[in-house]
C-alpha cells in the first residue's frame, strides 16, 4: 500500500541528498525564511528544521517541491518523463477511500472551540514587507452545495488572531462555490489541510474542470485512492495522513484588510481585503511537521509547483494544435516569476513555431505572458542556452511579435487594472519570440546558426578526469 504522508517523501529527499536537516534553533518570525530560501537558491536543497523558537514539539519544512527533481522523487517518476507521465496518470481520476478516525494520524491531537490557538503553528514571516505571518500551504477542501462535488485549492491565509485567518479567493471554483453559500445566507464550510503527499499539493494547485474532484487527481498520481477521514465539526473529509487540519467556515459578507504579501511573480500583492476563515477545530499529528511554503522572490516552492502544472497543461494543449507539432519539451521558468514559457520543438515548415507560441500563450493558465520557441539542440530548462538562442537566432523585426490589450495574470503588477475592476482583471501585452532557426533544407544555410560546442562534448564524462577528492 503506497504511503500517502509527507514523511516518507521527506525521508526520500534526505536519502537522495536533496534535503538539509537544521538542528540549531531558528525563528519562524525572524530568520527561517531567509535560511530556507538561501538553502535552495544557493545549494539547491530543501530544508527541515527540528528546533523552532516558541514552537516546541513542532518541526517545519520548506522548498521541498521547488524543482523538477524533487517533484520526480515525490511522484516516483523519472525526471525526463515527468510531463508525459503526469498527464497520463491524471487523465483518469481515482476515487477516494474512507477510513475510520482511529486510522487517521491527522486526528491524533484535537482542539475544539476556545481551545483552538492558530499561533501554535510555526507560521513564517516570509518576505520583508509582508503584512503579517501567513499560512501559505493550506489546501482548502470545500463542497459545492448544488452538486456535492468536492473542490480543493490552495489559499494564502494571513493570521488575524487565535481563531481567524484571512482567506484570499481568486475568481475561480472556490469563489463560485462561496457565492452559492452566500446566496443561501450561509457561511461556507471548509477544512484547511497542511502537509501531505506531494500529489495532494499538485492536485490542489492544478487547474481542472469545475466538476472534477482534485482529490481524485491526487489519487491518480499516487496510484490508489486518497485515504480520507471525516472531519469532526464540518461535513467534509480530509486526507487521513496529513499533518494538520483547520476545520471551520468562511464567513459570509465579512471582509478584513489583508496584505501586502510576496507572491508568485516575486513582487508584492498589494494590500487589499479578504474573506475571513473562522476556525472551530484544529486536528494534528502528535509530532507535527508544518509545511512552511515560501512564496515570493524566485525560486520557491510555489513557483516550482505552479510551473509543473502549467507545463503539463500547456503541453497537452499544444498537442491539439492543428497540423500537429513535433513538440519536444515545455518549460515554465520559475526564475521568471511564472510568466515565461519556453517551447522546444522541431519545426517542419516556416511559421510553425509562431503557431505554437500563439497556442502556448492562450492556454489554460493566464500566468505566462512571454513565450519563446527554441530548436531541438537547445535545453529548454537552461536559461543560458535559451538566452543564447534568442541573441543568435532571432531577427527582432521578424521574430518578435507583441499582442497588446490581452488579459494577463492577476499578479502581473506592471500591467494596468481594467478600469472599474479589481486586480484580478488586468490588460497587458503578451509577446512571442521565435528563436528557432529558419526552416530551410540546405545544410550550409543552417550551419550559420549551429552552436559551436566543444569537440566530443557528448562523449566526455568529466568524472573520469577529475582528480580524486
Amino acid at each position: 500500500m503506497p504511503d500517502q504522508s509527507l514523511r516518507t517523501f521527506l525521508a526520500n529527499l534526505e536519502q537522495r541528498g536533496e534535503l538539509i536537516r537544521f538542528s540549531g534553533e531558528v525563528d519562524p518570525a525572524a530568520n527561517m525564511a531567509a535560511i530556507e530560501w538561501k538553502t535552495f537558491n544557493e545549494l539547491g536543497k530543501a530544508s527541515l528544521f527540528t528546533s523552532l523558537k516558541g514552537h516546541g514539539g513542532w518541526r517545519a519544512v520548506s522548498q521541498i517541491l521547488a524543482d523538477r527533481r524533487k517533484w520526480s522523487i515525490g511522484l516516483g517518476i523519472d525526471e525526463e518523463d515527468i510531463l508525459d507521465e503526469v498527464a497520463r496518470r491524471i487523465a483518469r481520476g481515482v476515487p477516494t477511500v474512507d477510513v475510520p478516525a482511529g486510522d487517521a494520524p491527522v486526528q491524533e491531537v484535537v482542539a475544539e472551540g476556545e481551545a483552538v490557538n492558530i499561533h501554535e503553528i510555526p507560521s513564517m514571516m516570509t518576505s520583508e514587507h509582508d503584512g503579517g505571518r501567513y499560512l501559505a500551504s493550506g489546501m482548502a477542501v470545500i463542497r459545492d452545495p448544488d452538486t456535492g462535488v468536492r473542490n480543493v485549492s490552495v489559499h494564502r491565509q494571513m493570521i488575524l488572531n487565535e481563531r481567524e485567518t484571512g482567506f484570499i479567493m481568486v475568481p475561480r471554483q472556490a469563489r463560485r462555490i462561496y457565492d452559492k453559500y452566500v446566496a443561501r445566507g450561509l457561511n461556507m464550510p471548509v477544512a484547511m489541510v497542511y502537509g501531505g503527499h506531494p500529489a495532494l499539493f499538485y492536485g490542489a494547485g492544478f487547474t481542472t474542470g469545475f466538476d472534477r474532484d482534485e482529490l481524485e487527481v491526487a489519487g491518480a498520481l499516487i496510484g490508489e485512492g486518497v485515504r480520507m477521514v471525516k472531519c469532526r465539526t464540518v461535513d467534509l473529509e480530509v486526507p487521513a495522513e496529513a499533518e494538520l487540519v483547520l476545520e471551520g467556515e468562511v464567513l459570509r459578507d465579512v471582509e478584513v484588510p489583508e496584505g501586502p504579501f510576496g507572491e508568485i511573480p516575486g513582487t508584492y500583492a498589494e494590500a487589499t481585503t479578504s474573506q475571513v476563515l473562522r476556525v472551530n477545530c484544529m486536528t494534528r499529528r502528535r509530532d507535527p511537521i508544518f509545511y512552511a511554503v515560501h512564496c515570493g522572490y524566485p525560486t520557491t516552492d510555489t513557483q516550482g509547483t505552479m510551473a509543473l502544472g502549467v507545463e503539463v497543461a500547456t503541453r497537452d494543449h499544444l498537442r491539439n494544435v492543428e497540423g500537429g507539432l513535433d513538440l519536444l519539451d515545455v518549460r515554465c521558468h520559475p526564475a521568471a516569476g511564472m510568466m515565461m514559457l519556453v517551447v522546444k520543438l522541431r519545426p517542419r515548415v516556416e511559421g510553425q513555431a509562431k503557431t505554437a507560441l500563439m497556442a502556448a500563450l492562450s492556454g489554460p493558465y493566464l500566468h505566462p505572458k512571454m513565450a519563446v520557441a527554441v530548436d531541438e539542440d537547445i535545453d529548454a530548462g537552461d536559461l543560458r542556452q535559451v538566452m543564447w538562442s534568442m541573441t543568435t537566432r532571432v531577427h527582432a523585426e521578424r521574430d518578435m511579435i507583441m499582442i497588446p490589450n490581452t488579459r494577463v495574470f492577476a499578479l502581473d503588477n506592471v500591467s494596468p487594472v481594467v478600469p472599474g475592476q479589481n486586480s484580478f482583471h488586468r490588460l497587458g501585452t503578451k509577446w512571442m519570440v521565435d528563436a528557432t532557426m529558419p526552416a530551410v533544407t540546405q545544410a550550409e544555410e543552417r550551419a550559420r546558426f549551429m552552436r559551436a560546442i566543444p569537440r566530443n562534448f557528448e562523449s566526455v564524462d568529466l568524472d573520469e578526469f577529475l582528480p580524486d577528492a
